[in-house]
């Protein structure tokens, strides 16, 4: 199924819908299930904002990739698959250096510019040494995508137009204002991160094998980005938020799963959209 373009506004009353998909790491995948469901239910998007791995789904989205097309790549890499993808190096900025990842980021989402998307789409990443917010919505998307996903200490810094980039995530989880000034009337969040997973028990039992030196980092991460997406969610007119408790950073062999999450999160959530857009 084709992406509900821009000019397609009926139902809902002349009001353009935005997305701000978060970051997450594996976490992430979730968002391709509520693209899934919105497509399904003739969502119209008009313009998307990502972060990190909502980065990823949103330029392929913006891109016309289908979600069933995503789901369906997603679902069939393994545990060494993705684990494949981890070109390791001696430390210099950066754990990974991320050509191979570079690499998959061309078959998802395309060698494309900005100007030549479908949908209008814009990136976050972060100013390492001045921690301020960097909106990207022009030149190539690839490079664009690979600075908003450069995890620190994981992945290698991305100089992009003589700044050196990490994770947008540092700064803005789920670009909620971003979309916002992009035009959006309407923006739908996607928060991919356990919000409470720090206050309430887990559904199962964890696993008790010491993490890796990669867990670890991603971990660390992801504890701090608890505290940013609250805040990032601020403003946004209908918030989606995927169970995915039971993930960790790491668990991209679980991408069936999680994009079944995101589908139910998507699919409870449309009552809401249509009623912010009829109202």
């Amino acid at each position: 199924m084709a992406n509900p373009g821009p000019s397609q506004l009926s139902g809902t009353g002349g009001k353009k819908v935005g997305l701000a998909l978060g970051g997450g790491a594996a976490r992430g995948l979730a968002h391709i299930g509520v693209l899934q469901a919105l497509s399904s239910n003739s969502i119209p998007v008009h313009m998307i904002a990502g972060t990190s791995a909502g980065a990823v789904v949103g330029a392929a989205y913006a891109n016309q990739a289908s979600p069933q097309a995503l789901k369906e790549m997603a679902s069939s890499m393994g545990f060494r698959d993705w684990a494949s993808l981890a070109d390791i190096r001696l430390p210099h900025g950066g754990l990974i250096a991320g050509n191979r990842i570079k690499s998959l980021l061309k078959v998802i989402i395309g060698d494309v510019d900005f100007k030549d998307l479908k949908i209008p789409f814009a990136c976050i990443a972060c100013d390492l040494y001045n921690g301020e917010e960097v909106i990207m919505k022009e030149g190539p998307v690839l490079e664009a995508v690979r600075a908003s996903i450069s995890i620190p200490l994981v992945f290698l810094v991305v100089k992009h137009n003589g700044r050196f980039l990490v994770d947008g995530g540092l700064v803005n989880q789920v670009p909620v204002n971003v979309a916002r000034q992009m035009g959006a009337d309407i923006v739908v969040a996607v928060n991919v991160i356990p919000l409470h997973s720090r206050r309430q028990p887990p559904k199962k039992e964890p696993k008790k094998a010491e993490p890796g030196m990669l867990g670890v980092m991603l971990q660390v991460i992801d504890i701090a980005n608890l505290h940013i997406a609250a805040t990032s969610l601020e403003g946004a007119d209908v918030v989606i938020s995927p169970d995915t408790s039971d993930f960790s950073p790491t668990d991209f062999h679980q991408a069936r799963d999680l994009i079944i999450q995101g589908e139910i999160a998507g699919e409870l959530a449309i009552p809401e959209i249509k009623k912010a857009l009829a109202s």
